[in-house]
C-alpha cells in the first residue's frame, strides 16, 4: 500500500513574529503569506475579533503568528496558506534562554560564503563565530531574536 508524505511546517517561537517573518523571507528569498483575505472573510462574520490582528506590510495579518513559504511551492490562492516549504513564526511571552534544540542550515552558492554572511548582517543577522572542520567552513550566526543557524 502506498502512503502518501504527511504535509508540515517549522514552527518557531518569537517575541515579535513578524520582524522574524520579515527577517526570514529576506533571508531565504521566500514570501511572507498575505492571509489579508481569509482574516476579513473570518473577521465579516464574527468568527474572530479585531484584537486579533494587526497591519503588516500593508496587509492584515494575524496578530499573534504569521508564515513565509518558498515563492514556487504550492499554496491556496483564497487564503495564501504555503502547502510546502514554511516557517511560521508564533508569539510566545517568554524570551529565548538556551541554545536552540534545532536549527536551519543555510547553504551559500560556492565562493559566495562571506557576501551572504554581509548580506544576512545588513538584515539584522549577527555572527556568533566561525568554525572549520574536515576542509568545510562554516559560520553560526543569530537572527534578530538570536535564535541561531549556519550558514555553509
Amino acid at each position: 500500500m502506498e502512503t502518501t508524505p504527511l504535509a508540515w511546517k517549522v514552527v518557531i517561537d518569537a517575541a515579535d513574529p513578524h520582524q522574524q517573518a520579515a527577517f526570514w523571507a529576506a533571508a531565504l528569498h521566500y514570501r511572507v503569506e498575505d492571509n489579508s483575505r481569509l482574516i476579513s472573510r473570518l473577521l465579516a462574520v464574527g468568527a474572530v475579533d479585531e484584537q486579533e490582528t494587526v497591519e503588516f506590510q500593508g496587509h492584515l495579518a494575524w496578530r499573534d503568528l504569521i508564515a513565509v513559504r518558498h515563492p514556487d511551492d504550492p499554496f491556496d490562492p483564497d487564503s495564501d496558506l504555503g502547502r510546502g516549504r514554511r516557517i511560521l513564526f508564533q508569539r510566545v511571552p517568554e524570551p529565548k534562554v538556551v541554545k536552540n534544540r534545532l536549527h536551519l542550515d543555510l547553504h551559500s552558492p560556492p565562493g559566495a560564503l562571506e557576501s551572504e554572511v554581509a548580506r544576512l548582517e545588513a538584515l539584522g543577522a549577527v555572527v556568533h563565530e566561525r568554525r572549520a572542520r574536515g576542509g568545510t567552513e562554516w559560520v553560526v550566526m543569530t537572527d534578530p531574536e538570536g535564535g541561531e543557524f549556519c550558514l555553509h
